[in-house]
């Protein structure tokens, strides 16, 4: 199973290939699902419009996977030790790699510079 980033559903989105054809053929094949925090992320932004409506239905036909004590204690691991390394990454990317490392799936993400050194996180490559 795949867990896509905030940057590639934001892709998705505005059909930014080869991004969009990768994650259709992630829903296509019902392997992927979403984080809380990016459902937080791209439901922030979502304004009353059309792209909004089409972030509400996209948000709403993905399989969130929450934050739970497990992957907040991990996020909290992964934000001490890439700041002990003097790479610390944001918070929410913290949590997304928390989530992904403790429920063992792939992040699907093209912001790589944030999450290429968190020990134990796997990157899905872009097949496309």
């Amino acid at each position: 199973m795949i867990l896509a980033d905030t940057d590639v559903l934001v892709d998705y989105l505005a059909g930014v290939e080869p991004v969009a054809s990768q994650v259709r053929a992630c829903v296509d094949a019902d392997n992927l699902l979403t984080s809380a925090v990016t459902c937080f992320e791209l439901l922030s932004g979502a304004q009353d419009n059309k792209r909004g409506d089409a972030t509400r239905r996209l948000v709403a036909a993905l399989r969130v996977v929450p934050l739970d004590r497990e992957a907040a204690t991990k996020a909290a691991a992964i934000r001490r030790e890439q700041a002990g390394k003097g790479d610390s990454i944001p918070m929410a990317d913290s949590l997304i790699a928390g989530i992904a490392i403790v429920n063992d799936l792939e992040l699907l993400t093209r912001n790589r510079r944030h999450f290429e050194s968190v020990s134990g996180l796997v990157l899905a490559r872009f097949k496309v």
